[in-house]
This record gives structure tokens, C-alpha cells and sequence, in this order.
């Protein structure tokens, strides 16, 4: 699984970049403004325009940087049963900002295919089912497996029922295990 490619930037710009992230994982993509990001993170919207070339670019960034996140993930739990080690690193309390994130990424990917969100949403999916693939090749269960994740983590962010979620993951998983 190769990481989106990242041209090399400057020092400040990587600072941007992550503080730009942090931002996003705590307020939101879909409504960013930069005015009240660059306030928040100490620039100003021309900088962030003269270092990420437009708002699409720092989407692009920003959503490059999550992706990262995930791919580095998914190598981490690709060994035994990553499943359940995705669903428990899910439930971390501390990986809500970016798991909603990552929902606002997707569901504007699928909406604005064209727009800098792009093709995260399919990217995301061959991601995950290499990931959850079958060594037998079957990608059904797979796909289900990845089904019952990603509903289940729009309950989880939803209801922040972290008990009924796993119990409703685990019995899941080990029906079609």
C-alpha cells in the first residue's frame, strides 16, 4: 500500500500543515474558512493561500495527511485479526476528531467527486479491503467486514455508545469469521 506522494516542503510549511490538521480534526473540514484557521493557528489567509495555492490546495493537503494517518494504520493492524484491532483503535476517545474527519472527507468525496476531496472515498475502500481481504481471495466477506465497521462507526460518532457498538461489532465479526 503505497502513502500519497508528498512533495517536499519548507519547514513552515509542514508546521501549517499540521497545525492545519489539528484544526480540521477539531472543527471540521467541510466548513472551513480560512480566515478563522489561520487565526487559529497563528498565519493569515494569504500565507496559507501562498503556501498551499489555494483553500482546494490545503484540502488536498490536509486530506494527503489523514490519509497518511490511515495508511500507517492499517500497515500497524495488518497482521492478526484487523479487524477488531481497527474497531478497538476506533473507540479510542482520542481518535474521534479525525474518524469524523475521515466521515466528512468521504461522504464529500462521493458528493464532489471533482472537487479536491477527489477520489478519497474509493481510495479509503481499496485501502481498508486489502487490508480485511480474505486470503482466499474472498472479497464478499471483506466487503462486509468493512460494511459492518463503517456503519458501526457512524453509530459510534453518532451516539458515542462505545459498549453497544463494540458488543454489535464483535458478534458480527465472529458470525462471519
Amino acid at each position: 500500500m503505497a502513502a500519497p506522494q508528498v512533495k517536499s516542503a519548507s519547514p513552515r510549511k509542514e508546521e501549517l500543515l499540521e497545525a492545519a490538521f489539528a484544526y480540521v480534526q477539531a472543527h471540521g473540514l467541510s466548513a472551513m474558512s480560512l480566515r478563522p484557521l489561520a487565526a487559529s493557528i497563528g498565519t493569515s489567509p494569504r500565507v496559507l493561500l501562498f503556501l498551499f495555492g489555494s483553500k482546494d490546495g490545503l484540502v488536498r493537503e490536509l486530506l494527503a495527511r489523514a490519509r497518511r494517518d490511515e495508511l500507517s494504520l492499517l500497515d500497524e493492524v495488518a497482521a492478526d485479526r484487523p479487524a477488531i484491532r481497527l474497531w478497538d483503535w476506533m473507540c479510542r476517545p482520542e481518535h474521534r476528531g479525525l474518524l469524523t474527519l475521515w466521515v466528512d472527507a468521504y461522504a464529500r468525496s462521493l458528493t464532489e467527486p471533482d472537487g479536491p476531496w477527489g477520489d478519497f472515498a474509493a481510495a479509503t475502500v481499496r485501502d481498508w479491503l486489502e487490508i480485511l481481504g480474505d486470503p482466499s481471495g474472498d472479497a464478499e466477506r471483506a466487503t462486509a467486514t468493512l460494511a459492518v465497521l463503517r456503519g458501526a462507526l457512524l453509530d459510534l460518532l453518532a451516539t458515542d455508545d462505545v459498549e453497544r457498538t463494540t458488543r454489535a461489532v464483535r458478534a458480527q465479526l465472529e458470525r462471519t469469521a
